[in-house]
């Protein structure tokens, strides 16, 4: 049994519970322990029936994708003959043990480019945090993860290898300049090691485990993506109107609420359709078009935190079929029931921020994707229409729209025209449109 895939950028997740122990009978599909990531907690299911024979890492680890956490043996295995003296040994090795080597950049390491942005993972940022790694530093460490990725053994190996070279340094001929350059450092020591001290009346509160990867999420964002964001004004006064006027109909006809969620998400889909390139994402000097359509879209958790279920195929499914996947994921996000699948390969994201009240907002980029759309609050307002007997003044039901999009390979032309068409198709919407 391996650690499963989660998504296009995460690299490792961390073991936050096994509900079974060796020795344990397991049933296919039945759930053997939880796991985290940046993105969402999840429970991993049993591949096989059978039984579980060896966990091969404790709580709290943190496992790279793709690794072996745990044996199970089958029915077919326990049944089956001992295989004959001339047969080849079982198919697991002993660990073997072997000395300690000092780093040294492995010859197939990639070699960083200054001039593309790379992805560290949150656990190789808060390792080099913890050791004091400068930025300078950790971009010049030679990664031979995919990608050429600084992988967490590579910045231990750096760790423990500065750490030798520090220990093995030749001692300085001159005491006076020894005594002088452990005064000066000595201040800066003391300092970094005393807890901080807070003026006033204060509450401290320890970020949890998911406010904490989502602020390295973010920041990670900013170091990647060179963020511009663009703003629209939509006249979504014939989209209110409709859906006011079929809501009832619509929810007692197919057993759900619609809300406005699936009617922007279709608005983006069609618009992708004219400007692919804002379904894409960058590897190094290569831009990758995502043909599969697989709309995120940011929902609040009660505890205040914030996670991006993806509608697959978007592009595929008519008003009835969104209006279900938005509900359906919605109700299993702020219930804590999202599968691992249901948080991975999003192509473009949407976030609402008018739920909250805002007008409009400036949403960072959900990495690897190369763009996300906010929509704010709709408002009445009195504007200007225009009508072939001249202008008149008319209460509209207005809404402001913000496309925030990485310029490294979407120019202000492209972002701007994008976000222009999606209020074209919102503006543009039939009133007169069956359910």
């Amino acid at each position: 049994m391996i650690m499963p895939k989660l998504g296009e950028s995460i690299m490792e997740a961390t073991i936050l519970k096994w509900h079974k122990n060796p020795g344990d009978k397991v049933a296919q599909d039945e759930t053997i322990l939880d796991i985290a990531t940046d993105k969402v907690d999840s429970e991993v299911p049993s591949t096989a029936e059978g039984t579980i024979t060896e966990i091969l890492f404790k709580e709290n680890d943190v496992v790279p994708i793709g690794t072996v956490i745990a044996r199970i043996k089958t029915g077919a295995a326990e049944t089956a003959q001992a295989p004959p003296a001339s047969a080849p040994k079982p198919e697991y090795e002993e660990a073997k043990v072997v000395e300690h080597i000092p780093y040294q950049p492995a010859a197939n390491a990639a070699t960083p480019n200054s001039n593309t942005p790379r992805f560290y993972s949150p656990l190789v940022l808060n390792i080099a945090q913890s050791e004091g790694i400068s930025m300078t530093d950790l971009e010049n460490i030679p990664g031979t993860g995919q990608d050429g990725r600084v992988s967490k053994k590579d910045i231990l190996e750096f760790v423990a290898n500065r750490k030798t070279q520090s220990s093995s340094a030749p001692a300085a001929t001159n005491q006076a300049q020894q005594v002088r350059v452990i005064a000066a450092e000595q201040p800066a020591r003391n300092e970094a090691q005393m807890p901080a001290v807070y003026q006033g009346n204060v509450e401290i509160i320890e970020m949890d485990r998911m406010r904490k990867l989502i602020a390295k999420h973010m920041v990670d964002s900013k170091h990647t993506s060179a963020h511009v964001t663009s703003f629209a004004e939509c006249d979504v006064t014939s989209l209110v109107m409709w859906r006011e006027r079929i809501k009832k109909d619509f929810e007692k006809r197919e057993g759900e609420k619609i809300t406005f969620t699936p009617l922007f998400i279709e608005a983006i889909v069609k618009s992708i359709k004219k400007y692919p390139w804002l379904s894409s994402s960058i590897d190094g000097d290569k831009i990758i078009i995502k043909k599969d359509l697989n709309i995120g879209m940011a929902t609040a958790l009660p505890s205040g935190n914030l996670i991006v279920p993806v509608i697959k195929n978007a592009d595929q499914l008519n008003l009835v079929g969104l209006t279900k996947q938005v509900n359906g994921l919605a109700n299993a996000a702020r219930t804590g029931k999202l599968k691992p699948d249901d948080t991975t390969g999003g192509t473009f994201t949407l976030t609402n921020v008018g739920t909250f009240g805002s007008i409009m907002g400036t949403p960072i980029i959900n990495q690897p994707q190369v763009a996300i759309m906010a929509v704010g609050a709709i408002k009445k307002r009195p504007m200007v229409i225009e009508t072939p007997q001249g202008d008149t003044i008319g209460i509209r039901h207005m809404m402001y729209v913000s496309l925030s999009y990485d310029h490294r390979i979407i120019d202000g032309g492209l972002g701007s025209t994008f976000l222009n068409a999606v209020c074209k198709e919102l503006e543009n919407f039939d009133p007169n449109r069956a359910i």
